[in-house]
């Protein structure tokens, strides 16, 4: 799909998409992530063929047979038996029909998952599961050099076994666009970016390796747009260095891209 504040190419071709998840295989990057609502991502994926790679997929269900019928769906697409992990994309769903929880299990005995979870937007989301004594075995929360909202939240799931995979480490392209071209909306954020730019010749190492370098974070889900800047980002990962900046406080207008206007 056509995604990304910094993205002025449109969708990725078909020929790109083998040329990233070739250079992936090379550079021992295993994990792909995506969703039934991403698009065409699961079908295209399918027809690459990512049978070596372990498969993260997101679901929209309002009931436990529309879960079950999505999974379903989503590994036709796939062209796969089982994924590795089987998140909910929206919360609010799985909190107006609980239920949908124990289909999750089901599938999981089945074989057809490896691990259940939850792709958090709020923390607020995160405090319902607590006290409802689901324990996921993934957590997907947005992360990144502005965004601490999660942390604390993923080192107590941490604590617990289960997986924690950041994504929005590039804040989806913000930090990389020009300050001026931005609307008035992000004037907050405005002046650190252009510092941020300043002090980094490596940003999207940089970026990278800030996220990876917590303890309690197990996989940094990126997106990229074509072959040459997943290259590109793991050159820089691999010459990273420390980001020291003071960070201002921003609530989630800025750090929640569904709030941008």
């Amino acid at each position: 799909m056509d995604y990304g504040i910094s993205n002025a190419q449109g969708k990725t071709s078909f020929t790109e998409v083998n040329k990233i998840l070739s250079i992936a295989t090379t550079n021992h990057i295993h994990v792909l992530d995506t969703a039934s609502a991403y698009g065409e991502s699961e079908s295209v994926l399918g027809q690459a063929g990512v049978q070596q790679f372990n498969i993260i997929t997101k679901f929209l269900a309002k009931s436990p047979n529309e879960c079950a019928s999505q999974l379903s769906n989503s590994l036709e697409k796939l062209n796969c038996e089982n994924v590795y992990g089987f998140l909910s994309h929206n919360f609010t769903q799985l909190l107006q029909n609980p239920s949908i929880w124990d289909t999750m299990l089901e599938l999981k005995q089945q074989g057809k998952v490896k691990k259940i979870g939850f792709s958090f937007n709020s923390v607020q989301e995160i405090d319902i599961v607590v006290k409802s004594g689901w324990l996921p075995d993934l957590i997907q929360i947005p992360f990144n050099l502005l965004d601490y909202r999660f942390a604390d939240v993923a080192r107590f799931y941490k604590e617990k076994g289960t997986e924690i995979h950041s994504r929005s480490a590039f804040l989806q392209g913000l930090f990389f666009c020009k300050p001026d071209s931005l609307s008035n909306h992000f004037n907050p954020v405005k002046s650190f970016i252009r510092q941020l730019q300043a002090c980094s010749c490596n940003l999207a190492g940089d970026l990278l390796r800030f996220c990876s370098d917590n303890s309690f974070i197990d996989k940094v889900i990126i997106g990229v747009n074509n072959s040459i800047q997943l290259q590109e980002i793991i050159v820089g990962y691999e010459n990273a260095t420390r980001l020291e900046l003071e960070i201002p406080h921003l609530d989630e207008s800025i750090l929640a891209p569904s709030n941008w206007k």
